[in-house]
């Protein structure tokens, strides 16, 4: 809101995605070696590190997309496994694009609320629906583990 919708989305975008290497990277470095020692006993939980391993862009943008998974979640997940990081930078730059402007979008009409109702109503109900696909998404995932 501070900067505007243009500045606002740029600034906002570049630093989310700054953080988000950031965060990949300190649990890479600090954190990789103690997991991977303690995941050893759990086949589930290797089966999935090797699955980010080689499919970790497809993971990082889906999780990207759906709002209700945590960004920090995502960012020490990825870094926490056998991931490329180049899977993890593409999948964080494609992914956190739509999200970070459907932010922009909702507060920059929040803090025109007079003039743009129309447009906020309608973004509210694009986000409603993306939790619904997310948590809808989620259960799928959970469900086909059991």
């Amino acid at each position: 809101m501070i900067f505007g919708i243009h500045w606002g989305f740029f600034v906002n975008y570049i630093m989310a995605c700054v953080g988000a290497v950031a965060s990949f990277y300190f649990a890479r470095y600090y954190g990789h070696d103690w997991v991977e020692r303690r995941i050893q006993r759990f086949p589930a939980v290797m089966q999935f590190s090797e699955r980010m391993e080689k499919q970790g862009f497809f993971y990082v943008l889906i999780g990207r997309l759906i709002p209700i998974l945590p960004s920090s979640a995502i960012n020490y997940a990825a870094g926490l496994t056998r991931m490329p990081f180049t899977q993890f930078l593409y999948g964080t730059l494609l992914g956190k694009a739509p999200i970070v402007f459907l932010e922009s979008m909702i507060a920059h009409d929040l803090f025109h609320f007079h003039k743009y109702k129309g447009r906020l109503l309608m973004l509210v109900v694009v986000f409603v629906i993306l939790l619904i696909i997310g948590n809808w998404s989620k259960k799928m995932l959970t469900s086909n583990k059991k």
